[in-house]
């Protein structure tokens, strides 16, 4: 009864929230207050992604500038496919659909974060152009899913795991030319995150901060 009463009373403080020019984070007991943003229903649950937290709001910005630079260029579409890595609530992985994607992989180690994906992908009327399952970058090279590399990479995450990640491939999942969208960082820690990903051979193309929160974009050239 206490943790019912605790979620009533969270769920009673947890308002839509506007993210970029476009979007809308939108709790499913609501209803959107902006017909004119993209709305992102959520169902929190326990897994991590609620839309409240700043670098789930910074990859959002991120995410919403990548595909709206793509319709700005002759020469790049939108990217088709996304891989989500950590992909926590589904956040990620819905937003990106609904901002033109075709098809999205979602990974967590977490089984917990894979159901409440799914919910949350109902919720929106997603379907199976997102793939979802329990794993992480290793899986994904392996050849577990569906695709092993995206022109899009996100991985909203902790600093030192986004490290120990890339020593895993991390880089090696974004399509030649491609980007990644990388988040969970303090800003004392952004300097070695970028210096990991450089030893990749990735630039970095962008960086957003919220408070002491940091969001990363980093591009694969070659």
């Amino acid at each position: 009864i206490a943790d019912q009463n605790w979620m009533e009373a969270w769920k009673a403080r947890y308002q839509p929230i506007l993210v970029g020019e476009r979007l809308l984070i939108l709790p499913a007991w609501l209803e959107s207050p902006d017909p004119n943003r993209i709305p992102v229903k959520i169902e929190p649950g326990m897994a991590f992604g609620t839309g409240t937290h700043p670098t789930t709001q910074l990859c959002l910005e991120l995410m919403e500038v990548h595909y709206d630079d793509g319709r700005q260029t002759t020469d790049r579409r939108p990217p088709s496919a996304v891989i989500d890595v950590g992909c926590g609530s589904g956040i990620l992985s819905i937003a990106a659909l609904k901002l033109g994607a075709e098809k999205v992989l979602g990974v967590d180690i977490d089984a917990e974060s894979v159901k409440n994906s799914r919910e949350n992908a109902a919720l929106n009327g997603v379907g199976e152009e997102l793939i979802l399952g329990q794993g992480s970058v290793d899986e994904i090279l392996r050849g577990d899913f569906d695709f092993k590399s995206a022109p899009l990479v996100v991985a909203n995450i902790l600093a030192p795991v986004l490290i120990r990640l890339f020593d895993s491939g991390l880089a090696d999942l974004i399509a030649p030319r491609g980007e990644i969208i990388l988040s969970g960082i303090l800003d004392h820690q952004a300097e070695s995150v970028v210096a990991a990903g450089n030893a990749k051979g990735l630039k970095l193309k962008d960086k957003r901060q919220m408070g002491d929160w940091v969001a990363l974009k980093m591009s694969r050239d070659v």
